[in-house]
């Protein structure tokens, strides 16, 4: 469910003002919630609260949005493989509530398919259960279909709704927060200039320019630079299958993520308890490099258990989904741009079920592109226009080169001579046509440590140290000094 019909299901905006905010945000353009807010009908701390909701636990099977009989089966296979033998233990394990399982126990008794063993040992209001021929029958006839045990899923529309709430285009970053997140690095302050307001669009972003200059770490700095957190949930259900979406490598949890839920808002107080079906993370960051190919865009289907994995660009739903060296992939440059076109601009992507059945699932997520090609000949004009930022990260300046170099030689504890910098911009970089780049100054460094230890004496930037630590960057002899 997207933004605008979330507002209207919840009685906070009418379709003629639904229409209204839709006209101005296609001359305006920005997202929905901006035109809601600009043109008065919402308060910003009224939009926020619906914002900030999370997703709610539901208290009956009803409001869990899925078949009873598909949840019917879905307990008892867990029953089979997990040994489990309470609703407590079952509530834990498929982060379903009490009530909801309660319902589908009481179900499962009159179909015969449990059995009570007695009370818990140690809660004697609790009571034990195991599953009946019958209901063994039926746990081996779902485990055929299905081995996915674990969370529940949520369904499509859940999810959908869920990722209109928290869109990366709804993060806003303010300069000074923006600097802070960079202040490990050291750029030219135009950079920074164009970064914020790319971040804040939530549209694609290419990052091109000479090798190594820092593209990479602005791409991690603008995927660890978001403020806001966001609901992931452990798996959806489309179309009668089941797609697992969490994943530990991917998603960091929030601590405390019960107190850090609350609404921030007044419009939901005293609503229910989240949906455990559901982490609350950190905005996800996924780096791919030239591993990355067409194939693992796709969702990765497990024929053994029969089950989904959702791609890395799908995981990284609200957040950023970085490409590294784009351009070296094992496919072209333009194919991936051909992939994207229209998710990048609809902010949904289809993908293919094992069936050959088409789904569609949210896209929306900072894309950032980095390289260090030239963008157009990596792309034709039409990929290059749906990249509507494009960031050129130059060389360092003399200025930003020395500032660089003392940055890293006080992390390493060493003294910077004006001797080792004389020789590096009045000699060797002069002599040997070699351009500054950023990475220079840690090679170095590196370099030197290296040496000094093998030779078991003080570390210490020398430049007969330096010299050798240069002739691992340059091909052939270096100029001899004088």
């Amino acid at each position: 469910m997207s933004l605008g019909n979330l507002l209207l299901e919840k009685g906070l905006l009418t379709p003629a003002q639904l229409d209204e905010v839709r006209r101005r945000q296609r001359l305006a353009g920005g997202s929905l919630a901006e035109s809601v807010v600009a043109l008065g009908l919402l308060r910003r701390e009224a939009l926020q609260a619906v914002l900030e909701e999370p997703p709610l636990a539901p208290d009956t099977v009803d409001a869990t949005g899925l078949e009873p009989q598909f949840l019917l089966s879905f307990v008892l296979r867990a029953l089979y493989v997990l040994g489990i033998e309470t609703i407590p233990a079952v509530s834990d394990a498929l982060k379903l509530p009490t009530s909801v399982l309660t319902e589908i126990f009481e179900q499962a008794k009159k179909r015969q398919l449990l059995e009570v063993l007695g009370q818990s040992r140690e809660h004697a209001s609790i009571l034990r259960y195991a599953l009946s021929a019958a209901g063994r029958e039926r746990a081996l006839e779902a485990l055929k279909q299905c081995h996915y045990v674990g969370p529940v899923p949520v369904t499509l529309r859940e999810y959908q709704s869920q990722v209109g709430k928290q869109s990366v285009a709804h993060e806003r970053l303010s300069a000074a927060h923006l600097a802070d997140s960079f202040r490990d690095l050291v750029l030219p302050r135009d950079l920074l200039d164009r970064v914020g307001p790319a971040v804040n669009s939530g549209k694609a972003i290419l990052l091109y320019g000479g090798s190594g200059n820092g593209k990479t770490s602005v791409a991690d700095c603008i995927g660890r630079s978001f403020l806001q957190a966001v609901w992931i949930p452990y798996a959806i259900f489309v179309d009668g299958q089941i797609i697992k979406v969490f994943d530990p490598g991917v998603h960091e949890e929030v601590s405390d993520a019960r107190r850090a839920a609350t609404p921030k808002g007044t419009l939901f107080r005293g609503a229910r308890e989240p949906d455990p079906r559901w982490v609350l993370c950190h905005r996800p960051v996924v780096m791919t490099g030239g591993e990355l190919d067409l194939a693992m865009l796709d969702l990765r289907y497990d024929s053994g258990a029969n089950f989904y994995e959702a791609p890395a660009h799908i995981k990284a739903t609200g957040g950023a989904f970085i490409i590294d060296d784009f351009g070296r992939q094992r496919m072209r440059a333009q194919d991936l741009v051909n992939r994207w076109i229209l998710p990048l601009e609809l902010r949904h992507d289809y993908l293919t079920l094992s069936t050959g059945q088409k789904i569609q699932l949210p896209f929306d997520e900072l894309v950032v592109f980095s390289t260090n090609f030239p963008p157009e000949e990596l792309m034709d004009e039409a990929g290059l226009r749906r990249i509507q930022y494009k960031l050129h990260v130059a060389p360092p300046s003399t200025e930003d080169y020395v500032a660089i170099f003392k940055r890293v030689c006080a992390a390493y504890d060493l003294s910077l001579s004006p001797d080792v910098l004389s020789y590096l911009l009045e000699d060797f970089h002069p002599s040997t046509g070699t351009p500054l780049a950023g990475f220079h100054p840690k090679f170095i460094v590196e370099h030197v440590v290296a040496r000094c230890s093998f030779e078991s004496v003080p570390t210490e930037l020398t430049v007969e140290r330096v010299r050798d630590a240069l002739r691992n960057l340059v091909i052939g002899d270096l100029p001899e000094l004088d």
